[in-house]
């Protein structure tokens, strides 16, 4: 069936993703401030780096309704409330939401776009559910990492960087600060999970 974009549901659907993106890209950032003054300055960029793609997925929402600009969208929705100094507990709560979002909440806003006839919206809500699993995939391996005491040491020789300065490392485990730039050892991470490195993976 094809109805008008005024009277979908797909309509109020991209205002509560709008809604649920905005609000994971702040609480990304509130997130990122309690790594941070935890000294655990690789959670605080992990968090940083996903809240930023949160709010690119905001933006393509939100110009989804651009035709509908001066109007007022009334919806309901449920969000969480991710809050502790736990930085293993945040990243479980983030990961959490970013896989409801893959497994249920946008698949179903996407059938619900192109049963009503809006192909293109239901391919960014189709595409953007892929991304929120490998947002998911991430905070599960940092949790992983955390929870079992890995995030700075290895069972065998590792190498590791500093994402302050670049030096590279290599032992079982980090040291308590970088030699080169003097950060603490919280900026360390395994060279595999570094930003461009072009390390590649067994």
């Amino acid at each position: 069936m094809s109805v008008p974009f005024k009277d979908s549901v797909t309509r109020e659907n991209l205002m509560r993703a709008f809604a649920g993106e905005s609000q994971a890209r702040n609480r990304y950032q509130l997130a990122a401030g309690i790594a941070r003054r935890q000294e655990l300055a690789v959670i605080h960029a992990v968090f940083m780096f996903t809240a930023e793609q949160e709010r690119q997925h905001a933006s393509i929402f939100y110009h989804h309704l651009a035709e509908l600009a001066g109007e007022n969208i009334h919806i309901d929705g449920s969000y969480p409330i991710d809050l502790s100094d736990d930085v293993a507990k945040l990243l479980r709560f983030a990961q959490h939401n970013e896989y409801e979002e893959h497994d249920d909440v946008y698949l179903h806003f996407a059938e619900t776009a192109r049963e009503e006839g809006f192909q293109k919206i239901a391919g960014s809500f189709h595409m953007i559910a892929e991304i929120e699993k490998t947002h998911g995939d991430r905070f599960a391996l940092f949790a992983d990492l955390l929870e079992q005491n890995k995030l700075f040491v290895s069972d065998v020789e590792t190498a590791w960087m500093c994402l302050e300065c670049g030096h590279i490392y290599r032992g079982t485990s980090v040291p308590e600060e970088c030699p080169v730039c003097h950060h603490n050892r919280g900026y360390f991470v395994r060279l595999e999970l570094a930003p461009y490195t072009g390390v590649k993976l067994a």
